[in-house]
């Protein structure tokens, strides 16, 4: 764990860790060879693959929602106009809804039956090692910009999270739907995360991938629109304030409260003043 001291502001000095980048693995076959020779064909060649499988995952989710309007249909073909068009237009909502949820079982099988295991990996983008990555988060993607946002806060996204690979604890509250990596995030039970906090496991520039999980403790709390990167950690009972990032090799200690952008530890005494003078706050009750 990183050591920390408290400055003479209050704040805690944090010694956060950003691991360099190393060089990039060696070629593991003729396949990855050619990945890192034609990068930018070889990209373009993945996302036309990418979206095909994902328009097969659509059709698939699709196809039940598309025999409950064909059958409201023929009941609906000769009753009055008025009341035709507002039950098909109540059962075109439905349809919305069977296909939503059936997305939420197709997309995890695909993400099963493809080469989406995905490991910690440090190296370039244009790597074979880095595929099953991309893959993973394709995958996601199509249902988190999509029908994710109407189950966040219910069962069935959680059932959903944990399909796709997510450690998601007991009890665990997740109210975000912006997340990456699922497959490489660690939940612990009773843990609150926030309204659009960003959860992933990787970070990059210049080319280079790392690929790190994150671990959010049992019974800490992520404010809400925090930032949480890859290769995070934060300890059991331990608060992240709203708006704060923690940086790639950031770890929370248990019982810590970190905030701001970088986040850093606050000290007990500075929280304490902070908290003080927001009830001293003008229009604050007393």
């Amino acid at each position: 764990m990183n050591q920390s001291s408290h400055g003479p502001s209050g704040y805690a000095s944090a010694s956060v860790h950003v691991k360099p980048p190393i060089a990039n693995p060696p070629a593991t076959g003729p396949v990855d060879r050619f990945i890192r020779r034609f990068g930018a064909f070889s990209h373009a060649a993945l996302i036309v693959l990418l979206y095909a499988v994902i328009a097969v995952a659509f059709g698939l989710a699709l196809a039940p929602a598309l025999w409950f309007l064909d059958q409201c249909w023929s009941l609906l073909v000769d009753v009055n106009p008025w009341l035709k068009w507002t039950a098909f237009g109540i059962s075109c909502g439905l349809a919305f809804f069977i296909a939503g949820f059936s997305l939420l079982i197709v997309m995890p099988i695909f993400n099963f039956i493809l080469p989406t295991r995905v490991k910690p990996f440090n190296g370039s983008y244009y790597t074979y090692a880095a595929l099953p990555w991309y893959i993973h988060n394709g995958l996601f993607y199509a249902v988190r910009y999509t029908f994710l946002p109407f189950v966040t806060l219910t069962p069935f996204g959680d059932w959903f999270l944990r399909a796709m690979g997510m450690q998601l604890g007991r009890r665990a509250f997740l109210n975000t739907e912006f997340i990456s990596d699922p497959c490489m995030l660690r939940i612990g039970e009773d843990a609150v995360i926030g309204g659009s906090v960003h959860l992933f496991a990787h970070f990059a520039g210049g080319g280079h991938l790392i690929i790190a999980p994150t671990v959010v403790g049992a019974r800490a709390t992520i404010g809400e629109k925090a930032t949480l990167m890859g290769d995070v950690q934060v300890g059991e009972g331990a608060t992240v304030l709203p708006h704060s990032v923690l940086l790639p090799g950031s770890r929370v200690g248990p019982g810590e409260t970190w905030g701001g952008v970088p986040a850093v530890p606050i000290a007990p005494e500075q929280w304490q003043r902070i908290k003080d003078s927001i009830r001293r706050a003008p229009g604050n009750p007393s």
